[in-house]
């Protein structure tokens, strides 16, 4: 029996679907005698290229053309839709790529077409060709007979010579919606008797990723396995796919901070044998969605969703907080990353879920800055928390901005944190310097903080902390004085200190040495008793 993607590929324009500016473009070339010598498909796998090339060469060769809706019924049509056409070749290019493939296509193609109009020759994987290939046909494809119509169909258009893709048409082609997609498989159900709810299609079409041939191929294969009628548990049986209510459940628990039901929900999903790893993909892809209607404001039409799922991801970006969504996403790479390698993505998943709905939990760095974000963004408040000194060896989020950039742009704003922030004293960035400011320096650049590990704080007044140096360090103030040093610094102390403060280097007075403990130069004596007592030595004299 023939597959479903073969026997319901489109035969005429008028099938194509989602493809509307290419199909626009070639039956205005046809209708107004525009056909050029060369034509380049490009796209993902399963658009409908080769389709496409098929219809066009049944449009210049049919018995009533060339015409924009060919017949279908005609010899030449009949014959290029059961691929027995004498004028029509279609090549593999990636088994026949080489520059002897070429030589016997062009010792060919000055022979005149045994039944239609033109010789049309389709090449699919045509990337695959060689270079030599290529430039073998080049001035074929340039100046070919008035007979002969190339066609190269590709995924990969960027592997294409360039002097080839100047002398061609091109024509990519886009991923159909979801919209579409449906739409397709409920032709294909209606015309074979197969009963399947819309629900079912869109999740087969969403497993599709944007392929007409992979969408039907899994209908196919669905319509076999369950005697023609299709439900949702079947679909997400066979494709190992994550139900959208799962994912939007998950989602829900973490609005709420039920940590223990998302572990819960997790536990149930993996009884039922739930891939988890398509749950991790599945999920980034649901909260890339989110992520999309929180900056936009909307549901972008491009999503590939359906009209009851747009609605319940505007009402959840609402309620999850962004910060939340890009945190998880965070947390959710690891997870990808452990796929990747081969491991297991359960843990990775379920550490996710504990951290961003217990943040409390989390001791990492980037959970401090997580919950001082959510913290700041429930206060309003500025940046100002002195008793980070005192508190975890962890460094607070990084400044939104430099310290010059807000002094520079907006002074008025600089001089109302200052005052709203609670005093500073010495002795508290002196306690937190090695153990709390080194570090957050460091993040910046590692080089000032290693110039750094001799200084320390010695004075602070009027919002300016000096930095001294030793004596011998004048090498290493000097090069701290560069203007992107300071800078680091004096956004290492704002992160942790929340002031603006400025920031002068000063060296520190030389030591000198004690007289009291100055020793006299050693004697001869003294010299040879300390050789004998270390190195249990003896006086040997010289024999003269």
């Amino acid at each position: 029996m023939t597959a479903l993607y073969r026997k319901y590929r489109p035969q005429d324009f008028d099938d194509v679907v989602g493809q509307e500016a290419v199909v626009r473009t070639l039956r205005n070339a046809i209708e107004l005698g525009q056909l050029r010598q060369a034509y380049l498909f490009a796209g993902p796998r399963g658009t409908g290229k080769t389709s496409m090339a098929r219809i066009l060469a049944k449009a210049v060769n049919c018995e009533q053309g060339p015409t924009a809706t060919p017949d279908k019924v005609c010899h030449a049509c009949v014959a290029i839709a059961n691929g027995s056409s004498l004028d029509v070749i279609e090549m593999d290019a990636a088994s026949q790529r080489g520059i002897d493939d070429i030589r016997e296509i062009r010792e060919r193609v000055v022979l005149q077409p045994a039944e239609g109009r033109y010789k049309v020759y389709i090449l699919d994987e045509a990337h695959q060709l060689t270079d030599a290939a290529w430039n073998a046909l080049l001035k074929l494809i340039e100046e070919p007979p008035p007979h002969l119509i190339f066609v190269f169909c590709t995924t990969e258009m960027s592997k294409v010579l360039p002097t080839v893709r100047s002398r061609c048409q091109t024509f990519v082609f886009a991923r159909p919606r979801l919209a579409e997609l449906v739409r397709v498989l409920r032709r294909v159900c209606d015309a074979e008797g197969i009963e399947a709810p819309d629900a079912a299609l869109a999740l087969i079409a969403r497993g599709a990723r944007g392929s007409f041939r992979d969408a039907e191929s899994t209908l196919d294969q669905l319509a076999s396995a369950t005697s023609n009628t299709i439900d949702v548990q079947s679909v997400l049986q066979l494709l190992g796919a994550v139900e959208e209510d799962a994912l939007f459940r998950l989602c829900d628990a973490i609005v709420d901070g039920d940590t223990a039901g998302a572990l819960v929900f997790i536990e149930e999903l993996a009884e039922q044998g739930q891939d988890l790893g398509r749950l991790v993909t599945d999920l980034l892809e649901h909260l890339r969605h989110l992520l999309l209607v929180q900056h936009m404001g909307h549901v972008p039409d491009s999503l590939p969703v359906t009209d009851e799922t747009r609605d319940r991801l505007r009402e959840q970006a609402n309620q999850l907080p962004e910060a939340t969504v890009v945190r998880l996403c965070d947390l959710l790479a690891v997870a990808l990353d452990d796929l990747r390698q081969g491991g297991d993505p359960r843990l990775p998943l379920e550490l996710a879920l504990v951290k961003v709905t217990r943040p409390g939990g989390d001791l990492s760095r980037e959970s401090i800055s997580f919950r001082l974000e959510r913290l700041e963004a429930a206060s309003g408040g500025f940046k100002v928390s002195p008793e980070r000194l005192q508190g975890s060896e962890a460094a607070p989020t990084k400044p939104e901005q430099p310290a010059e950039t807000i002094e520079a742009t907006d002074p008025t704003l600089a001089a109302a944190q200052a005052q709203a922030a609670p005093p500073l004293a010495l002795e508290q960035l002196q306690d937190a310097w090695q153990r709390t400011v080194l570090p957050a320096v460091q993040s910046r650049s590692i080089p000032v903080a290693s110039l750094l590990g001799e200084a320390r704080p010695t004075v602070l007044e009027d919002e300016t902390l000096t930095l001294e140096f030793p004596a011998t360090a004048d090498f290493h103030r000097r090069q701290a004085d560069e203007p992107k040093a300071i800078g680091a610094i004096r956004d290492a102390l704002y992160e942790v200190t929340g002031r603006r403060l400025a920031v002068a280097l000063t060296l520190g007075e030389p030591t000198e040495p004690d007289e009291s403990e100055s020793e006299s130069p050693i004697s001869e004596e003294a010299l040879i008793s300390l050789f004998k007592e270390t190195f249990d030595a003896q006086e040997v004299e010289e024999n003269r």
